[in-house]
């Protein structure tokens, strides 16, 4: 397709399909980046030598493949929009060199964060609550190392997706996290069970998935469709990347305010079980970090389909918006509204009716009655409010696609820090085990509550021109 043909689709297709077009993708490859973790824990969880041991320190490791991807996010999804808006002003020259640019500042970045992995691991890991347990903490030290050494790999990777996205091709964004997907799924069992490489086997086959991915994506880069890159685009262009680095703001937030909101989470279970009568036991400390992280993977693909969903639209967003045309921004606004509340409501009754099922995955036939009962009762309670939680990060998502960076920012920082962290640390110091469980539920409504006024902004905004004036 060339850029005229993507113009006129942009211009003249209808919302429904755009939507289609380029939502589907984007949410295969967000939940496909999301399965390198869960497929991880469901084979550790599988082996007889690892087994809720292997899955705690997964799941301790887990926030630092969220930093990785913050950052990625920053980079990729601020020059999706940055490229998509220049496409729709004809602004070609602005396009290669944002591209170029943020090819440059990915690596530099991810590079950066590997390094910190790796000099300050220990306190890293305590940090998330490593320290629950001599074994957790073991396992998890092995697993980080590798991961660590693979960040360069996975964070060019999901920087460059959206790009390929904004270049009109989701299609192949998509199948470049897919086929990364598709080698750890077989790598995987091969290495855990066939060589009982342990935590590095899971570890190395992730790696080996995402330098795949970041291959394909180095491919692309070299046949873009709309954008064409030049030796001169690979440079960092620091006046672009001020451009294009607040559009992705709210997308790097949304992913390291999760991180604080799971450092909190890993940090009051570690606490609270301590003290509580079953769980300060030795045999079963490990069951609450295990569990919730669990559940957590389960909300991670929920909240992939839900971002995908919105992140598809950004491109749509920002050519429109380049274009003069509120009228289409706002049809999507609502439909994507409404794509949401379907999607939690759809996710809140598969893990309020079927939490047993849902374990199962993840190994709990070779676990004892209380890490079953503990589990279903997380599952039904911390997901309590998808359908809120799945409006609230498309609603900050498509804020950031209309240059609302401030209001965006805010409402993200206030979901995953002022109530995740916050409500997490007091009702846990009022309710225990159980208040880490209800401050997910909490933290949405709240947030949601809030979203409200931001939401009937938006509309106000992308009224039509005749209803402007009819109430001037």
């Amino acid at each position: 397709m060339s850029q005229n043909q993507l113009n006129e689709s942009l211009e003249m297709d209808s919302i429904p399909s755009l939507m289609r077009r380029y939502s589907i993708p984007c949410v295969i490859s967000l939940l496909v980046a999301a399965l390198y973790n869960i497929v991880d824990q469901i084979f550790i969880a599988n082996a007889s030598y690892l087994g809720s041991y292997g899955n705690a320190a997964n799941t301790v490791v887990y926030p630092v493949t969220v930093i990785a991807l913050a950052s990625a996010v920053l980079v990729g999804d601020g020059a999706c929009a940055f490229v998509s808006i220049s496409l729709g002003a004809r602004k070609p020259e602005q396009a290669h060199q944002a591209v170029g640019s943020a090819v440059v500042l990915s690596l530099l970045v991810s590079f950066l964060i590997t390094a910190v992995c790796l000099v300050f691991m220990d306190p890293i890991l305590a940090a998330f609550g490593g320290r629950v347990n001599p074994q957790t903490f073991a396992l998890a030290r092995e697993y980080f190392f590798w991961i660590a050494l693979g960040i360069p790999f996975y964070g060019f990777g999901q920087a460059m997706n959206p790009i390929i996205r904004s270049d009109g091709s989701p299609r192949f964004a998509m199948a470049c996290t897919m086929a990364g997907c598709a080698a750890n799924l077989v790598l995987d069992p091969l290495f855990i069970y066939g060589f009982h490489w342990g935590m590095m086997g899971a570890a190395v086959a992730t790696v080996i998935g995402q330098m795949i991915t970041a291959f394909l994506s180095v491919w692309y880069l070299a046949h873009m469709k709309c954008v064409r890159l030049q030796r001169s685009s690979f440079r960092l262009h620091l006046d672009l990347a001020g451009q294009y680095l607040p559009l992705g703001i709210t997308s790097f937030l949304s992913q390291i305010s999760l991180v604080a909101s799971m450092a909190a989470v890993n940090n009051m279970i570690q606490m609270t079980s301590a003290s509580d009568a079953i769980f300060s036991q030795q045999a079963y400390s490990a069951i609450p970090m295990a569990v919730v992280g669990i559940v957590m993977k389960f909300f991670q693909i929920v909240i992939s389909i839900a971002v995908g969903t919105a992140a598809g639209c950004i491109p749509l967003v920002g050519y429109s918006i380049g274009a003069g045309r509120k009228d289409r921004v706002r049809q999507m606004y609502t439909r994507l509204l409404i794509l949401e509340a379907v999607t939690g409501l759809a996710a809140t009754g598969i893990a309020e009716l079927l939490p047993q099922q849902l374990i199962q995955l993840f190994g709990a036939a070779g676990e004892s009655a209380v890490y079953t009962q503990f589990a279903v009762k997380c599952f039904r309670i911390y997901l309590a409010l998808m359908p809120l939680a799945a409006v609230n990060k498309a609603n900050f998502i498509f804020l950031q696609s209309l240059g609302r960076a401030r209001e965006s920012t805010l409402l993200s920082l206030l979901r995953e820090v002022g109530f995740g962290v916050g409500l997490t640390v007091l009702l846990a110091e009022w309710m225990g085990l159980d208040g880490v469980l209800w401050s997910m539920p909490a933290a949405d409504i709240l947030t949601f509550a809030i979203s409200l006024f931001v939401m009937r902004s938006v509309y106000q905004s992308l009224a039509p021109q005749q209803c402007e004036e009819a109430l001037a």
